[in-house]
This record gives structure tokens, sequence and C-alpha cells, in this order.
């Protein structure tokens, strides 16, 4: 089995081990590459790993991929219909960053109600020395218990956010396409996901449900004190619209962590908003996240070679 590893980057800096892929054959790693150097890096091989690079039908033909893996849960750069046409298998990696993404995703939370970075910055620029007493309101500080968090997509990271948010005695309503009945979690209909929420964050993949649900329409039913958090995929969020109801005061505040277009677009339409804290795609990345990532990615390979495949996108 010869194995090509693209975008090795995006997944490590030298600080997870990576031998877990190379024991199940021979396996050659490549940063991230233009579509004329991923055509040429593949001839020969049988299996690509990637995480963002776009695996489409021009790259399928060129090349006699028999395996397709990603680092990632999802896998819409991943073109799975004509790998499935062209009999090439096509495996992610489930749940391995469930606790990383629950926890960033209450970082960014936080953030938002607290301001404490804010807060930081101000002492740091001088502003505590020059008070006149010894506690002052720079920023907004609010209280989580009694607030209602909206969870759009209630898969794992959903449950685990909501399971956070109920340790802090929040209202948790959720929105899912498979409405599901379980303690301390509101199931309401896509209308009442965006009207109720307090804070609204979301936890789905981007398909034809998901796309650009944050649009002009449902941001006119939020509160003007409501915030939304994305952790999941940046196609979920009309960016224009949002600006426009951030900047008019529609909404309060965002805290984002995917974009439409990453890394960011020079003409990104949120860059430089002051209620729009914007960080760049690490929910997923903490160090044990990865070493888990890397792991599990292996052993989806191993068992193709086997010749019993396991999380198995395009059967």
């Amino acid at each position: 089995m010869k194995t090509v590893i693209l975008d090795t980057c995006t997944v490590t800096k030298g600080d997870v081990d990576m031998s877990a892929i190379e024991r199940v054959g021979e396996t050659r790693f490549y940063d991230v590459l233009t579509k004329e150097q991923i055509i040429e890096a593949l001839q020969g091989a049988d299996a690509v790993i990637c995480n963002k690079a776009v695996i489409d039908k021009d790259i399928m033909d060129a090349t006699s991929l028999k395996y397709v893996g990603v680092f990632a849960t999802g896998y819409n750069n991943i073109d799975i219909e004509y790998a499935k046409q062209k009999g090439i298998v096509v495996c992610n990696v489930p749940g391995y960053s469930t606790a990383s993404v629950a926890q960033i995703t209450f970082s960014l939370l936080l953030e938002l109600a607290s301001n404490t970075s804010g807060y930081a910055a101000s002492v740091a620029d001088g502003d505590w020395k020059r008070s006149k007493q010894f506690s002052y309101f720079k920023y907004p500080i609010s209280e989580l218990e009694g607030k209602t968090l909206g969870i759009y997509g209630l898969g794992t990271i959903g449950l685990a956010v909501a399971k956070i948010a109920n340790a802090f005695a929040m209202r948790v309503v959720a929105y899912t396409r498979t409405p599901k009945l379980i303690d301390g979690i509101e199931m309401v209909d896509k209308t009442e996901i965006f009207s109720q929420s307090d804070f609204l964050s979301f936890h789905c993949p981007l398909n034809e449900d998901s796309a650009k649900a944050v649009n002009e329409q449902t941001l006119a039913l939020m509160k003007p004190t409501a915030y939304i958090i994305n952790t999941a995929r940046g196609g979920v969020i009309d960016e224009y619209a949002l600006r426009d109801a951030l900047v008019s005061g529609r909404i309060a505040g965002a805290a984002l962590d995917v974009l439409t277009v990453e890394p960011m677009a020079e003409d990104c339409p949120l860059y430089g908003l002051d209620n729009c804290m914007i960080t760049p795609h690490i929910a997923w990345a903490t160090i044990e996240s990865r070493t888990r990532l890397i792991q599990r990615v292996a052993e989806n390979l191993a068992a193709f070679v086997q010749g019993n495949p396991i999380n198995v996108v395009n059967k």
C-alpha cells in the first residue's frame, strides 16, 4: 500500500507523532499543494489522506487511487459520489474532536458573556493604573445562568455542549432533523431556535439543510441582545447578512472559528468588526484531539488494507 499524506502541516507541527500511519505501509508526506502538484504527488499512490485538500473528479481520473481518507469528520472537500462510481473508498474520523470542540465552543461563549480578554487588554494598556477606582466596567459582563443556549445540530458535539450548558444552569433548546427526547434539552423548530436563543451555537454538518441557515430572514428573528457562535462550517452563515446584522445592531455579536473561505479571504466581510471575534479554525485542534485523530486515521487505513474498511462515508 502506497499512501500519500497531504496537508501534513495542518495536523502537526512536529508535536504529534505520525508513525502509526507509516506502520501501515509506504508513506510520503506533503504540506499544502496546488491541484497540479497533488496530481503529480499521487502518481503511483494507492491511497491519499488529506485534511482540506480538494479531491475531485479531475484528481481521481488522473490517478489510480483506491482509498481516500480525511483527517476530519467532515468530508465536503471530497467528491464522494464520483469516488463511489470509481470504486474508491472514502473514510472519515467521527467523534475524535468532541471534547476539544465543546471546550472551545464554551470558551468563545464565555468570552462573549464576560469580555475577559477585553479587560486583560485594558489592564495591559495601563487603564487600571490610571483608574481612580478599584474596579471599572469598560465592557459589559453577563451571567449565563438562566440564559437560553440554542444548539443547531445535536450530534455528539452538540450534546457535549448541551451538557456543559446544563452545568451553568442555562436553558438549552435544540434544532435537529431527527428530534430526540433528552433530559435538559428542549426540541424546537427552525424558527424557534433563532427567536428564543440568547446564544446560538452551530454543530451541524454543511449540507442542503444547513447551508446559509444564518441569513437575512433568520437573523431578523433574533433578539438584539443575542450572539451567534459557529465552530461547525463557515458555509452555514451568509457572511454578508451577518455583517449587516452586526453593524446595524440587529444582533449583539458573534464568535466564529470557521469561515466560508479559509484561510480568511482578503475581502472577508466580517474582518475588523468590533463585535465579531474570529479564531482560525482551531476548535478541533487540542493536542489530545490531534493525537486521537492520527491514531484513528491509521486504524481506518489499516482496516482498508485488511479488506474490512470502517467509517466508510460512500458505501
